[in-house]
Order: structure tokens, then C-alpha cells, then sequence
């Protein structure tokens, strides 16, 4: 994609949200309000246990499956939701096997555009960033979310789906982001 406008000059956090029944069947859930599995809520509550290098506020999607994350995974923060960080809508895709997923760059009939919610998610950071004042923004997101940040972060593909509940700091140094695992 081309064209692109850049992320906030400064360090961000992403946490996809912990598994969910989706995740466990391989079912299509961009906008499917699906909820955590026992697995997942247990991926959550270890990021409770995690050392922050420094002060964070943290944002979250509206959607369940990231609110119930941000809630176990920061107990004593009071997340924001911020609905530009929700998931794709996959429209006539959704509940389907994730083997019917279309490309990416297609636009599913009653679904999101890929490159709406590429604006979408660089609108959602800019205003987390600038909510979240000098400390750290962490966002308790979406796979989509995350990969629509990496093509924002200028590092040249989407990448693989990330993992549930584990922390990418998209890092800014010398004029550019890198992605990192916390």
C-alpha cells in the first residue's frame, strides 16, 4: 500500500486479546461479539504480571473479547475504549470457517474496505497517543488491528497473525518503527 500517513513519532503497544471460541473453532469473527475461553482469560490475567519500563495508559476495542482482555490484564487500570480499535467486519464472512477468509484487499459484500480500516486504525492511534499524554499507549486490539499497524509502521507486510495476549511494541527510533515482542 502506498501512501500511508505515519504513525505518531513514539513507542506504542498492541495486545491482541486472548483467545476466544473463534480463535479455538477457526470461525470468521471480525464484528461477532465472541467471548474469551477459559484459555484465554488465563492469557490475559498473565499480562498482569508483566514490568512496565514505564507509566502506561491503556485503550482498548469496545468489542467483549478486548474489554474482558484489558480488564484481567490490568486489573488496576481502568481501560478506554476507543471504537477505531475494534476488529474488521467481514461482513457475509463472519461465523464462517476462517478457510473462506477473502483476500485481504477485497472488500466483503456488507463488510469494512482494508484500506478504511487502515485509516480507521491510524485515526485510533493518533488519538490514543495523544490521550495518552507522556505515557506509554497500550492497545488491547485485534489481529487486524495489529497487522493494519504494521503496513502503517512502513514494515513492508502485514506479517503473520499474532499471537493472543502477548505485547508488540512498535518502537520509534532514528525516524522509524520497529516491532518488537515485550
Amino acid at each position: 500500500m502506498e501512501d500511508l500517513p505515519p504513525l505518531p513519532p513514539r513507542t506504542i503497544c498492541l495486545i491482541r486479546h486472548g483467545e476466544t471460541t473463534a480463535n479455538r473453532d477457526s470461525i470468521i469473527a471480525g464484528r461477532l461479539d465472541v467471548a474469551l475461553t477459559d484459555h484465554g482469560r488465563s492469557q490475559a490475567r498473565s499480562l498482569a504480571t508483566l514490568t512496565w519500563e514505564e507509566p502506561i495508559t491503556v485503550f482498548c476495542s469496545p468489542m467483549a473479547r478486548a474489554k474482558e482482555t484489558a480488564r484481567l490484564g490490568f486489573p488496576d487500570l481502568v481501560a478506554t475504549p476507543h471504537a477505531g480499535l475494534r476488529e474488521r467486519d467481514w461482513g457475509v464472512f463472519e461465523g464462517r470457517p476462517l478457510t473462506q477468509l477473502p483476500p485481504r484487499e477485497e472488500t466483503p459484500d456488507g463488510g469494512d474496505g482494508w484500506c478504511d480500516m487502515i485509516l480507521r486504525v491510524h485515526a485510533a492511534i493518533r488519538d490514543c497517543c495523544a490521550a495518552a499524554g507522556p505515557t506509554l499507549p497500550v492497545l488491547v486490539c485485534h489481529s487486524g488491528v495489529i497487522r493494519a499497524t504494521r503496513l502503517l509502521a512502513c514494515l513492508g507486510s502485514v506479517g503473520e497473525r499474532p499471537p493472543n495476549a502477548h505485547p508488540v511494541l512498535f518502537r520509534h527510533h532514528a525516524g522509524r518503527h520497529e516491532e518488537h515482542p515485550l
